[in-house]
């Protein structure tokens, strides 16, 4: 256990991206404590009107979650912070936003992987490649892998038209708007203290990812894009928002430790995964069940078999993370060992990481939108699983018959 945990703390693309997963939670209450999405809240709708109807509210909230693609849980609770006094406004149901904020946040962040995402997917990859598992380029392979993402790409067709057309299904239907006891806003300062956080973000990612790949930004590393473009949108904000007078120092640092010491845990549920994926890795579980499955099963049933499996254990666990770095390491010799389209078998597991995540009453996007949509949770999976099942119905089939092909 010692020398695995070491050989884990001492790899620096796992560093990176646990130091990524603390570094959001300072980014998150920062923008949370200036008071930046009060202000574009106010903005929406007092001073430009621009959301005039209770789908317009939806989709507003849609939109956001599309746009902001560099990490789930900020997508959710931006999403669910913006779109919540208007959903207090036309009286919608808080459960419709939490649905709206969950299928966006996962969904998006794993097909637009320039962001964390895609730096622990990418290091998973480069694994099983520098163990001489398979060949190639981990960013060509991981590009190739996102195209077949497919419960993420049906999550949000099924999500847009669920919400442009007003289908309500299961207990979605007859569910009324609840009053809600409304506290008021204490920092309500400009939209950009919001605004500007996010536009360095994804402007810094495609700058380090040229930088780290030479001037090639599918060459760049992902884990220390990632790192980088935290450690400075935090040093930005810093000088943002202290040079403005907005927060002092000190409050500048204090909030900035709690919102790293609220993400501490998912690190460390992080950090285990990792630990998980690397014993299997060792102990070849994924040669293994190939030699068994290449004996009983179909090669064309192998990709629907990994989405079910990543979706079962994501569900079980509540991280898709945690599913990544147990599965691929699976996925990847599996596909191997049975002639089969290794990129396929990885889409498998993304999307069926991201399928059981969405469904999971305890994944931390699904409290984390409930949370922020002021919605029960189980109010929340209850409402949400009639559109993941048949988002994951689509996913199933799109597997089989491309397997078939």
């Amino acid at each position: 256990m010692f020398t695995l945990f070491y050989e884990l703390l001492t790899t620096p693309w796992i560093l990176k991206t646990l130091a990524f997963s603390i570094l959001v939670g300072s980014v998150i209450s920062l923008i949370e404590k200036s008071g930046g999405v009060a202000g574009f809240i106010d903005y929406m709708l007092h001073k430009k009107a621009l959301i005039k109807s209770p789908r317009g509210a939806l989709v507003l909230s849609y939109i956001i979650g599309v746009v902001i693609f560099i990490e789930s849980s900020i997508t959710a609770l931006i999403a669910g912070a913006v779109g919540k006094p208007f959903c207090n406004k036309y009286k919608i149901p808080h459960a419709k936003l939490a649905f709206v904020c969950d299928s966006t946040s996962a969904p998006i962040s794993s097909l637009i992987v320039l962001n964390g995402w895609g730096a622990l997917i990418l290091g998973l990859i480069t694994a099983q490649i520098s163990s001489g598992i398979i060949e190639g380029n981990g960013v060509n392979i991981l590009i190739e892998s996102v195209l077949y993402n497919f419960y993420a790409m049906s999550a949000l067709v099924v999500t847009f038209v669920a919400i442009w057309f007003s289908i309500d299904l299961g207990k979605m239907k007859g569910l009324k708007y609840q009053e809600q006891k409304l506290s008021e806003q204490v920092n309500k300062a400009s939209m950009y203290f919001m605004l500007l956080p996010i536009i360095w973000m994804v402007s810094f990612v495609f700058m380090f990812l040229y930088i780290t790949g030479d001037g090639d930004m599918l060459a760049g590393s992902g884990s220390s894009s990632i790192f980088y473009t935290l450690v400075l949108t935090l040093l930005l904000m810093f000088i943002y928002y202290v040079v403005s007078k907005n927060m002092s120092i000190k409050v500048w640092g204090k909030t900035s430790v709690l919102g790293a010491k609220k993400l501490f845990p998912i690190a460390m549920i992080l950090l285990f995964a990792f630990g998980i994926g690397k014993v299997t890795s060792e102990l070849q579980t994924g040669l293994y069940l190939a030699s068994l499955a290449d004996e009983i099963l179909s090669v064309h049933l192998l990709a629907g078999l990994i989405f079910i499996l990543s979706a079962v254990i994501a569900f079980s666990t509540g991280t898709s993370w945690g599913t990544f770095s147990i599965m691929i390491p699976i996925a990847i010799p599996m596909a191997v060992g049975m002639d089969a389209n290794v990129a396929l078998a990885i889409g498998a597991v993304i999307s069926g990481g991201v399928f059981g995540d969405h469904c999971s009453p305890i994944s931390d996007t699904t409290i984390i939108s409930s949370m922020a949509s002021d919605c029960d949770v189980i109010e929340h999976v209850q409402t949400q699983l009639p559109y993941a099942l048949i988002s994951g119905f689509i996913a199933f089939s799109l597997f089989i018959l491309l397997s078939i092909i």
